[in-house]
């Protein structure tokens, strides 16, 4: 039988609460984030050393996602809304996908590469994915999805993972095979159900034909 070992982390301080653990790199790397008495702070936790991550003086901060090179990427809050960050060193750079209503980005994960992915929330309060790289955003619609569709991790070959929500519930989703104009194939999961729906190659870089052929799977471009 294999042993599982469990650590448990808690931001040191005397009034500090809530620790939640979001992410981890290849070199054991976490980042999360907590709260004090000051709100919430993102936090980066290197071998036994805890670092605050503040984006925003005057808001809350999440830390999402980080990848090898020590990249981390989440959310802030402030006056003008919601906004994604990208840390390099020490410099925040804010993310604002240009087709987000009143400030909501939010930025989930970061391969080596530098791609990074999220979601946005529109003017009718639904979620689109997107896909930030070189400056461009790229915007992610799962085609099964009726109201909302996020995108939350991406590994070092571009596969993206996420959820999508229609009429039947909250589903898993893989994005695989590209990314831009590149797009071969989606699968979705639903755990509810316990089923996969696979989709059927067209034969043609950035089209999916699904079930019959009626309906195509979305070509994101950049914005």
């Amino acid at each position: 039988m294999p042993i599982h070992i469990f650590n448990t982390l808690n931001q040191p301080g005397i009034f500090t609460s809530a620790t939640q653990a979001f992410g981890i790199n290849d070199v054991g790397q976490i980042v999360g984030q907590y709260s004090d008495l000051g709100g919430t702070h993102g936090f980066l936790l290197s071998g036994r050393t805890y670092t605050t991550l503040d984006a925003s003086a005057t808001g809350d901060t999440f830390a999402f996602g980080m990848n090898a090179t020590g990249q981390i990427v989440g959310s802030y809050t402030n006056a003008t809304g919601t906004h994604g960050f990208v840390l390099s060193a020490i410099d925040y750079t804010t993310l604002d996908d240009p087709l987000a209503a009143f400030g909501n980005t939010i930025a989930r994960g970061i391969n080596t590469t530098g791609m990074i992915v999220g979601y946005y929330k529109d003017v009718s309060n639904d979620f689109h994915g997107f896909l930030y790289f070189n400056g461009l955003y790229a915007p992610i619609d799962d085609p099964s999805a009726t109201t909302s569709t996020q995108a939350l991790g991406i590994n070092e070959a571009g596969q993206i993972v996420g959820v999508y929500v229609n009429a039947t519930g909250q589903h898993g989703s893989l994005l695989s095979d590209g990314f831009y104009s590149g797009i071969e194939s989606w699968s979705f999961f639903s755990y509810s159900k316990g089923t996969k729906q696979g989709p059927r190659r067209s034969g043609r870089r950035g089209q999916v034909l699904w079930g019959s052929g009626e309906e195509r799977g979305p070509r994101p471009s950049a914005t």
